[in-house]
């Protein structure tokens, strides 16, 4: 069964940071895009970040260019997501996702969600 968990969620003031990480099991994901999508309440969820298999080329949403890090650990299987200067529209509910092939879009597969949330 596969399944992606994340952890690192929680409380935070603005202009601070923290760190998401997300581990996958169950399956391959030799080829797979990794990435992070956001969900605020009342919104629809959005794209964030997306890291792909191999030469490991990034993705971001023009919100947190500049700010947000994506990266991967191929052999622990592990996406990560370092979250600086953070504001108060970075709360929500913060997902991991895999698509297979080198843009995450359109996932195959999602997590339960973190939140994350960014007083002020």
């Amino acid at each position: 069964q596969v399944q992606l968990v994340e952890s690192g969620g929680g409380l935070v003031q603005a202009g601070g940071s923290l760190r998401l990480s997300c581990a996958a099991s169950g399956r391959t994901f030799v080829g797979y895009g990794m990435g992070w999508f956001r969900q605020a309440p009342g919104k629809e969820r959005e794209f964030v970040a997306s890291i792909s298999w191999g030469v490991g080329s990034t993705y971001y949403a023009d919100s947190v260019k500049g700010r947000f890090t994506i990266s991967r650990d191929n052999v622990k299987i592990t996406v990560f997501l370092q979250m600086d200067s953070l504001k108060p529209e970075d709360t929500a509910v913060y997902y991991c996702a895999a698509e297979r092939g080198p843009i995450v879009n359109r996932p195959d597969y999602w997590g339960q969600g973190t939140q994350v949330t960014v007083s002020s």
